[in-house]
């Protein structure tokens, strides 16, 4: 079985952080689970237990220690674990990026990295105080005093609310019209084109492409209702449009996708899903693989 389970973060850390999660899965020791990963935030993850790897390159496998940093995706990041596995970790909303980094967020587009090389030693106390700890409360708790320390180390810079009104327009209404979402939150094309490579690591029009299939994946794995299923649907030009982009963002067609068990990819839609919900969220996957 595996169990995800998610948490929203503090009130005071809201504006940066979109939630945290605990993942447990009891496998086999000798088997291997592949995946991809597709993740609209930057997140940090930490590797309690479990062999994790990334194809960082065609053919190339490597970790990068238990305690990671994954940029933002523009592409779907294939990875693989080896046997039972937990792992904890918190999503980063685009508009706490600058509060947290003090570099560009596409400088680590598609990046996965020891959280160390960005936050020092910080990461090694987060591992210290997580790594032994089996209590989810504890868990949250060492993240966000982790998030907490970064802020301060940072200099407590201001989260840029405007882009988290963007985020919150992509996962409403990704087909809007770039010039209509920058007017909503009161930008020029030109500065949103600006600000979103600065804090989601991609160009506006990337956000919404990868949410809009994001969406209709969601009502695939039955994540929402029939209607708003029948609305992802109508997001797509033509058979050959959702082909396309299920090839670009899933490495396979819809009807492939369908058939294919994805545990981790579809917890991550799980938490996509109740990142903007304050409650707690238990997310069972039993019965053998999930889809």
């Amino acid at each position: 079985m595996l169990l995800s389970r998610n948490y929203p973060p503090s009130p005071e850390l809201e504006p940066y952080i979109a939630r945290h999660y605990v993942f447990e899965a009891e496998l086999p020791q000798d088997l291997m689970l592949t995946d991809r990963l597709l993740s609209e935030t930057a997140f940090v993850r930490i590797l309690i237990r479990g062999n994790w790897q990334a194809e960082i390159a065609p053919g190339y496998w490597a970790g990068a220690g238990p305690v990671v940093f994954f940029g933002p995706n523009e592409f779907p990041l294939p990875v693989r674990v080896k046997g039972p596995f937990t792992v904890i970790g918190f999503a980063i909303h685009p508009g706490g990026w600058r509060s947290l980094f003090d570099r560009s967020a596409r400088d680590y587009a598609d990046q996965m990295i020891p959280l160390s090389a960005a936050w020092g030693n910080i990461a090694e106390r987060l591992w210290n105080e997580t790594k032994d700890e089996t209590d989810d409360t504890c868990l949250v708790t060492a993240m966000e005093r982790a998030i907490s320390a970064q802020l301060a180390w940072i200099g407590l810079r201001a989260p840029d609310t405007q882009m988290n009104d963007f985020a919150a327009i992509a996962r409403s209404d990704s087909t809007i019209r770039i010039d209509d979402a920058a007017a909503k939150i009161g930008l020029s094309v030109r500065q949103l084109e600006r600000r979103c490579l600065a804090t989601f690591g991609l160009s506006p029009k990337a956000v919404l492409r990868r949410s809009r299939f994001l969406d209709m994946a969601t009502a695939m794995r039955g994540f929402s209702s029939p209607s708003e299923e029948e609305l992802a649907a109508l997001r797509y030009f033509d058979q050959s449009h959702l082909n396309r982009e299920f090839k670009r963002f899933a490495g396979m067609t819809p009807r492939a996708f369908e058939r294919t068990q994805t545990p981790l990819f579809t917890a991550g839609l799980n938490l996509r899903n109740q990142a903007f919900a304050r409650p707690a969220a238990d997310f069972r996957l039993k019965d053998g693989m999930p889809r």
